[in-house]
């Protein structure tokens, strides 16, 4: 491992831990003796979004990110909260093996733990996913909570 205030190639660890970035190692540097920490992570294989026309493109955690945070926008529910539901729904589609997913199957996922959390972003989330065209799609949403 490079150290990255004098680049000098060894180093030696000084603790390992595990942490939600995957394992993190302290290290310091033979050369300097400065310390640095580094993180190592399981790269998880690909996977592949099914739109609704059909295209495919890599399933992207921010792009899941920004529509629930869009939902959850001016709500009052904290941001650790909506992180560990993101990390969740990663985690169930990731569980699931497969190399492909659909938006309706992603989109069914997120409706059910954003409705267990604030019916109000359930309804914003709601509009988008299911394309309302008009009060009445709204007022039918409104009335199966």
């Amino acid at each position: 491992m490079e150290c990255p205030y004098c680049f000098h190639k060894e180093s030696k660890v000084t603790n390992k831990r595990k942490s939600p970035e995957g394992i993190r190692r302290r290290r310091e540097c033979l050369k300097c003796g400065k310390r640095f920490t580094t993180y190592e992570k399981i790269a998880p294989e690909d996977i592949y979004v099914i739109k609704k026309d059909g295209r495919r493109e890599k399933f992207d955690r921010e792009k899941l990110e920004r529509g629930i945070n869009k939902a959850f926008e001016k709500r009052p529910v904290g941001k650790e909260k909506i992180y560990k539901m993101i990390n969740e729904i990663e985690e169930q589609i990731r569980k699931r093996g497969k190399k492909e997913v659909t938006t309706f199957e992603i989109g069914g996922l997120v409706m059910k733990k954003i409705k267990k959390i604030d019916n109000v972003a359930y309804i914003r989330f709601a509009s988008v996913y299911r394309d309302f065209q008009d009060a009445n799609d709204f007022k039918q949403e409104i009335n199966k909570l």
